[in-house]
């Protein structure tokens, strides 16, 4: 009988200090180092918290406090049954950040944790010192992309986000999802990374570890979860509340960091995505790189994200 990981599998060691956190009526696990203003990072899927180790302790190292969470349903987190809606997540963080003793945080998120970065600031704004979207979009401009390209049909926001509405269906895709050890998310991330971190070790050495991450009993439902409250928001009254509630420019600062092959999130849908900053820069967009920008030119997202932070 084929056994599955143990959610301690997650808790890499490295120059960090792996804590539990109660934070919004669940237990969340975070990695952490460093002493200062605290950096928050928010991975995206299919990932967990180690997704940033290459900037945990760079940022450490220039004077923040790091912080790098599994989000709900993910990692060595809780994986409750309910709660992946966008308010509750973004009460998570907020949970998260008071819990660890701030006042307030830089946030940093990849694609979804880049999207509740800015739902954060937009609903918790005195929590929220800066948003750094990282291959991410302020979430209603991935909903009015989607929407815009729907009748496309070879090309456009709609067709790169077509695991959205696969994930729709019920039970099929977690099967999907851990079929084989969970080859199909090597599948996704080969699809949407560049072509020069595919081909590259880090490559071979990060992508085994998020197939093991899925394989957790409990994280291939949750993480699916999110992308059902995000599409069925959209015809109930939660999802137009939501729309209204994010609807207008974040306060705080805002980064955004994109690669010019990102096939999942488009960088057109990036670039539409100042029509909700507040203070900001022109996104940039990185030719050469995919989806994965933290992990495809770490130092260079690591650089930027300490001169935008400091």
């Amino acid at each position: 009988m084929e056994l599955t990981p143990d959610p301690s599998i997650v808790r890499a060691d490295g120059p960090w200090t792996h804590r539990d956190v109660s934070a919004n009526g669940i237990r969340l696990h975070v990695a952490e180092c460093g002493e200062g203003p605290m950096v928050l990072f928010l991975h995206g899927f299919p990932e967990y918290w180690w997704t940033w180790r290459h900037q945990l302790p760079a940022l450490a190292d220039a004077g923040f406090r790091a912080v790098a969470v599994d989000l709900r349903g993910y990692g060595d987190s809780d994986k409750p049954p309910r709660g992946y809606d966008a308010w509750t997540l973004a009460g998570d963080v907020g949970g998260l950040i008071k819990a660890l003793g701030a006042r307030k945080a830089h946030l940093v998120g990849h694609a979804w944790g880049g999207m509740l970065a800015w739902t954060v600031a937009a609903l918790h704004p005195r929590l929220v010192s800066s948003v750094t979207s990282v291959g991410g979009a302020h979430p209603l401009a991935l909903k009015s992309a989607v929407k815009r390209s729907a009748w496309r049909v070879s090309r456009g926001q709609a067709r790169a986000a077509g695991h959205l509405f696969r994930f729709q269906a019920p039970m099929a895709p977690e099967k999907w999802l851990v079929r084989d050890g969970a080859a199909n998310v090597e599948t996704l991330v080969s699809s949407w990374a560049g072509a020069r971190w595919r081909a590259s070790p880090d490559f071979t050495e990060t992508v085994p570890s998020f197939r093991q991450a899925m394989l957790i009993p409990g994280v291939a439902h949750s993480a699916l979860e999110y992308y059902r409250w995000a599409f069925r928001a959209q015809f109930r009254g939660d999802g137009r509340r939501f729309t209204e509630a994010v609807g207008g420019r974040v306060r705080a600062p805002l980064l955004q960091l994109h690669g010019a092959e990102d096939t999942c999130i488009l960088p057109e849908t990036a670039q539409a995505s100042v029509h909700w900053a507040g203070p900001h820069e022109a996104p940039r967009i990185w030719p050469g790189i995919g989806h994965f920008p933290h992990l495809e030119d770490p130092e260079r997202v690591t650089e930027s994200v300490v001169d935008f932070v400091r």
